[in-house]
């Protein structure tokens, strides 16, 4: 089955990231080898802290630029994964290094866009 990791991060957590970037790198580079080499990976991307948010009101689009640094979390990127079960991406969300600075949200994939 395949899992949308999604990586959270906060001012805290970007701060603590970029003090130690050697070592959470690091971190992040054994647990891709290991994915790569088992198969389980099936991609990802680091994601811009700014973005733009579209809503249609009444056939009119409504454009937001956000969300803002001061927002208490943004998602910092996210990694796909294709494993035998949901235990098995909590435990690599669980060892990704911002789980431990500030969050990892899992979610199935339950279809693809083609």
């Amino acid at each position: 089955m395949k899992y949308m990791l999604l990586i959270y991060n906060n001012a805290e957590s970007r701060k603590a990231i970029e003090a130690d970037m050697d070592t959470v790198m690091a971190k992040v580079d054994e647990i891709m080898s290991e994915l790569q080499a088992s198969g389980e990976f099936v991609g990802g991307m680091a994601l811009a802290e700014t973005s733009r948010t579209v809503q249609v009101r009444d056939g009119v689009p409504v454009v937001t630029d956000g969300p803002f640094v001061e927002a208490k979390e943004l998602m910092a990127g996210y990694i796909t994964v294709d494993v035998e079960s949901l235990e098995r991406a909590t435990e690599i969300a669980a060892r990704w290094p911002d789980a431990a600075l500030c969050a990892m949200e899992i979610r199935p994939v339950i279809g693809e866009v083609e």
